[in-house]
This record gives structure tokens, C-alpha cells and sequence, in this order.
């Protein structure tokens, strides 16, 4: 155990020096400079567990160990390596480095499996460089279409094909994989919660995730001199954005039941500070475990949107992503509580609030889902911290639940 620890912590802090804002937390953006040195050592790695590593036309990496029955469908093992800006070490990355140290242990056992075990390491599950999240597994799964994913753009207008290519990737390579190709979907993530560290339990089995829906607003008015323009001929965008933005959040209060709303994102143009903004974009994410509270403030929000439109501004509303409530497979979790007793592991059941490449896996195969402790419940912030004793811990209970599901049945 103490060597699988050190080896897990030596991959995720190698891992965490690929990052675009040393000292200030982890920022890797989808098909970036940091993102190639990832993916560089991520196919190392899976080499060396004697794994054949390819990659597909999202970029999502992938790592097979061939069954014996190689016309069977994988079981797969993985999480997403891109971060939010400023991010942690650990959210995205926990995940693929428990997945290779499963293949590590099937390497150094001579496990032989009947079906393939592929390890994954899927991109942009952040959504922090072409928004709406999870695309490489909405991409394998067909709910990212092809053409919609070349209509993509970044901040500063760069489509993902472009981004590809410019980090030596093949965007013509083959994206959506068959459903028949997948026997299963594991993952591991850290809580981003702070319920297991309270209660002292160092496995959390998902039960089921929150559904959520991310859009995107423009506002748009009428640029103009800060100091010429009277207050009663002006169309501020920005001012327009910040009623709506600030009215927003009382929807999803009075919702209650669990469900939230965050505006994450505000982009100002032209950004000057003697110029009146003509145009703002933001964004609105709503979460909630039941599916009628999510649909239920998506109409509150359309409806005060649709309130401030006219008198020189007009509002353009887009949904980015909408993915309901997922419950996720009763018996690999059943498998995954049955190995953690086996391991002597604690555990106990809990629920997502945060949505994961599980929840996209789950409308095409069986997903099974562990989360580990964060300190303090802090994730997407620089001071991010979980115990490789509980990605280790995660690691045995996959390795046993994978020995099971790679067998013939």
C-alpha cells in the first residue's frame, strides 16, 4: 500500500506542474500548452502499464489493455485532466491517476481479462475553454454532434479544430464510439463537499447525480461616451445584465430542495472605462436533484430575461448543456459496497451536486462512481487538497470491482 501511495502522489504532483498559473492554483485548458504536457505523461504512463494508447477526434485519450475475447465491450476507468481557472490538483486528475494504478495492478498481478479494461482521460469536462462542460464524454456518447463541435469557440474566437491542431492533434480522427463497445463506465472524483470528511468516511458510493443546465446570455444595447450621453438616452448592456444577474438567484431561494444557481461568467465590451457597454455575455447554471425544480427556474429566469428586453436592448438566450438527474447503476454499486467491506474500507452512500463525466457515461452503459474526501469541501480553488490514502483506497475497490466485471460472464 505504501508504494501505491507514493506512486499515486508522484503523478499528481508531476501532474499539477503542467499549469498555465504556477503558484496560483491549476489552470489547464483544454488543448493548451499544459494540456499536451499531460497528455504526454498520461500515454507514458499508460505504456507503461502495458497498455496500447490511442487518442480519438476530441482528444480523449485512451489506454487498452486487450481481453481475450477482443470483440467484447471494455470496461472503462477514467476522469476528465483539464481544471477550472485557478483550480486544484486534484479534481479531474484523482480520478485518471486511480485508473492507471488499476491498470498497474492488473500488470503486476498478470491479469489476463476476458473483456478489455480501458483507461481513460477525457477533455474539457470543465467547460472553462469552450463552455457547456463534459465534452469529451458527451462527444463519445453522440450528445456533443460533430458538426456542433466544430461550430465551437473559445474566448478569443478559436475553434476546437483549430486549438487541435495546433498542439499536434487529429481532429478527423473518429469521435462518437458505439454503445455496444462499453460494458461499463468507473470513476473516481474527489466529494467537493464537505459530508465525508465530516463524518469521518473515506468512501462516498454515488447513488445518483444532480441535474444541471448551463446558458449562455447576450445583452446587447448601444455603446456611447461615459460623459456625453445623458442617463435617459443610454442602452447599458451592463446595466441591463447586472438586474437580471442579481435577480436571478431569488429564484432558485424560493425553489429551495436543493437547487442553485450560479452566474459564473461576465464578459464586458468594449471594456472601456469612459465607454458604455454595448454588449455583455454571461452565463447561468442551475443545479437540482430533481429535474421539475431545474425546469421550473429555467422559466422564471427566461421570463425575467424577456422583461428587460426593449428600449435599445435586445437579449439572446442560448442553452449550452441540459443534462437531467442521473441515477447511477444499483448493481455495480452494489459491486463497488460489497468490495469496500471486502477491502475493509468504510463507506457510506451519497449523492452528487456537482455533475461528472459518470452522468453522460450513464444514458449508454452501467457507471459506477466512488468520491473520496476534500479537505474542508474545497475543490476549484488553489487550496484543493484530498489523501492519497483515499485514492488508494479507491484504487483496491476498482481493481477488485474491475477483476469482476473484466471476467466472463
Amino acid at each position: 500500500m505504501s508504494q501505491l501511495k507514493n506512486r499515486i502522489e508522484q503523478h499528481i504532483e508531476m501532474i499539477a506542474t503542467y499549469t498555465a498559473t504556477p503558484g496560483n492554483g491549476t489552470t489547464r485548458l483544454t488543448y493548451s500548452k499544459e494540456d499536451l504536457q499531460t497528455r504526454n505523461y498520461l500515454k507514458e504512463q499508460m505504456q507503461a502499464a502495458g497498455l496500447t494508447v490511442k487518442e480519438d477526434g476530441f482528444g480523449n485519450i485512451f489506454g487498452k489493455l486487450e481481453g481475450s475475447n477482443p470483440d467484447a465491450p471494455s470496461v472503462l476507468i477514467g476522469s476528465h485532466f483539464d481544471s477550472v481557472p485557478n483550480g486544484g490538483a486534484y479534481d479531474g486528475p484523482a480520478g485518471v491517476v486511480a485508473a492507471l494504478e488499476v491498470a498497474n495492478l492488473f500488470q503486476q498481478h498478470n491479469i489476463k481479462p476476458t473483456y478489455p479494461l480501458e483507461i481513460v482521460a477525457l477533455v474539457e469536462e470543465e467547460g472553462s475553454r469552450f463552455g457547456g462542460g463534459l465534452m469529451g464524454s458527451r462527444g463519445i456518447t453522440g450528445l456533443l454532434r460533430e458538426g456542433d463541435f466544430y461550430q465551437l469557440q473559445d474566448k478569443d474566437g478559436i475553434s476546437p479544430k483549430e486549438a487541435m491542431q495546433d498542439i499536434g492533434l487529429d481532429p478527423s480522427l473518429p469521435k462518437m464510439r458505439d454503445p455496444k463497445t462499453m460494458k461499463a463506465f468507473l470513476e473516481l472524483h474527489i466529494e467537493q463537499g464537505p459530508i465525508l470528511e465530516e463524518k469521518n468516511i473515506p468512501i462516498g458510493v454515488v447513488e445518483s447525480i444532480v441535474g444541471l443546465t448551463q446558458y449562455e446570455i447576450t445583452v446587447k444595447g448601444q455603446a456611447g461616451h461615459a460623459g456625453t450621453t445623458p442617463m435617459d438616452k443610454r442602452s447599458d448592456a451592463l446595466i441591463t445584465a447586472a438586474k437580471i444577474v442579481s435577480t436571478l438567484p431569488d429564484f432558485a431561494i424560493k425553489e429551495g430542495n436543493g437547487t442553485v444557481l450560479t452566474t459564473g461568467q461576465l464578459n464586458v465590451f468594449p471594456n472601456g472605462s469612459n465607454v458604455i457597454p454595448d454588449k455583455v455575455i454571461f452565463t447561468v447554471d442551475i443545479r437540482s436533484g430533481e429535474e421539475e425544480n431545474v425546469r421550473h427556474v429555467i422559466n422564471q429566469m427566461l421570463q425575467c430575461v424577456d422583461s428587460h428586453q426593449g428600449n435599445g436592448i435586445e437579449i439572446d438566450v442560448e442553452e449550452k448543456l441540459y443534462i437531467q438527474p442521473k441515477a447511477l447503476s444499483e448493481t455495480i454499486r452494489n459491486q463497488l459496497k460489497k468490495q469496500s467491506e471486502n477491502c475493509g474500507i468504510t463507506f457510506c452512500s451519497i449523492n452528487s451536486g456537482a455533475g461528472h463525466d459518470a452522468m453522460v457515461f450513464s444514458d449508454v452503459t452501467d457507471v459506477g462512481m466512488l468520491f473520496i474526501p476534500s479537505k474542508a469541501g474545497l475543490s476549484h480553488c488553489p487550496e484543493e487538497w484530498s489523501d492519497v490514502a483515499h485514492i488508494a483506497n479507491a484504487v483496491e475497490i476498482f481493481y477488485e470491482t474491475a477483476k469482476q466485471l473484466t471476467e466472463a460472464k
